[in-house]
């Protein structure tokens, strides 16, 4: 669904402009809580999420290569914010996919560059907002285990993709440049965005499922399912020979405390790759195998005449534009040699975004250390 230039007039794009960076600004704000620990689960969670976004943004960018056949001639492909936000947290969510658009636009030359507040509009705010709060309604209504965080994942993908259809048809009643009747413009995107819907779903619900069956201390979705043990002692209870205890039983919490042996700090670093191994494998492999099909929104506009006025690309003559490295002749290895240089750079530059949200957070805890005091943290 990436929004190529001309197809929204120059005053709507930046006013879509405008409505990105404010929320890229929100997001960059949040996610240093979400980064530092402020958000559910505590610091131990979030030390473990940092280093895990700027995956999270590389994969998301290698899967969205793989385009899956939807309806007769119509492909389909991940957006990422559901995955994001579930994986990772919704303001981080928001810069994960926010990040993948501008590694496309700049390097690859998919999704216009004057029309990349509305491709981060669409796809990294809108499908992050209304999965994420799908989610979490849904968490808080189903029992309290794992399987509920994957059925709530599929949920809120599944409907994620036609609200981002839903958005895109309100951006182009707004400022739309081709003469094109809107009723028709939103039957058709909503129609095939349902069907990839079902793609979105199944992706974000198989990866979440995953990554919670190993480690669901770093799916930022699922932190507080699991509840810590409770050591439990009656006061009425005695020494076995029947004699007056010399001292009262100590309190549960600190019984507890004095036992439970302090937890291991687990290592994200097989997590990390085989995520990262994932990520290579779909863009420089499997992504020779994806649908050659146009995705829905290059259908619709092509059936309806949305794209009459389209423009060419500011980047089409990059190195890497449409996914190939030029001057490579042999289309297998010209495309998956572009998805693995795009999977670094995403991973380099989500990597160091990442860094530094959460060294400034850090560095801001540390001068106010009861900056965080008295907050309530949110479980699922």
């Amino acid at each position: 669904m990436h929004v190529p230039d001309g197809f929204i007039n120059a005053p709507v794009s930046a006013a879509t402009g405008v409505v990105a960076a404010a929320a890229v600004a929100v997001s960059l704000r949040g996610a240093r809580r979400e980064l530092a620990g402020t958000g559910p689960g505590g610091s131990a969670a979030a030390e473990r999420t940092a280093p895990l976004a700027g995956l999270v943004a590389a994969f998301i960018f290698a899967v969205q290569m793989l385009n899956f056949p939807v309806a007769a001639g119509t492909s389909g492909h991940l957006l990422g914010g559901a995955l994001a936000a579930i994986l990772v947290g919704p303001y981080t969510g928001v810069l994960c996919v926010s990040v993948v658009l501008l590694m496309q636009g700049v390097l690859f030359a998919d999704g216009g560059l004057t029309a990349l507040g509305v491709n981060i509009t669409d796809m990294a705010i809108v499908t992050t907002v209304v999965a994420y709060a799908l989610f979490r309604g849904l968490v808080k209504v189903l029992p309290r285990r794992r399987r509920s965080v994957t059925v709530a994942s599929f949920v809120a993908a599944l409907l994620s993709v036609p609200a981002a259809a839903v958005a895109f048809t309100a951006i182009y009643a707004l400022g739309g440049t081709a003469d094109v009747p809107i009723g028709k413009v939103f039957t058709a995107m909503v129609g095939v965005h349902l069907l990839i819907g079902i793609g979105e779903a199944a992706i974000t619900a198989l990866t979440v499922g995953a990554v919670i069956a190993v480690r669901p201390d770093l799916v930022y979705g699922a932190r507080g399912l699991t509840q810590p043990l409770e050591l439990r002692t009656s006061p009425l209870a005695g020494p076995a020979d029947g004699t007056e205890a010399a001292e009262p039983a100590p309190a549960p919490a600190a019984a507890a405390e004095a036992a439970a042996p302090a937890p291991a700090r687990r290592s994200v670093r097989r997590v990390w790759l085989a995520g990262l191994a994932a990520a290579l494998v779909c863009a420089g492999g499997i992504s020779y195998y994806a649908s050659a099909d146009p995705d829905g929104l290059e259908k619709v506009a092509h059936d309806h005449g949305i794209d009459a006025k389209a423009e060419d690309h500011a980047a089409k003559d990059s190195p890497l534009a449409d996914y190939s490295v030029k001057d490579i002749t042999d289309p297998r290895l010209s495309g998956g040699l572009a998805g693995v240089i795009g999977v670094g750079a995403t991973l380099a530059v989500g990597t160091g975004v990442f860094v530094v949200v959460r060294r400034r957070r850090s560095a801001a805890t540390t001068e106010r250390p009861d900056a965080g005091a008295g907050r309530p943290s949110e479980n699922v």
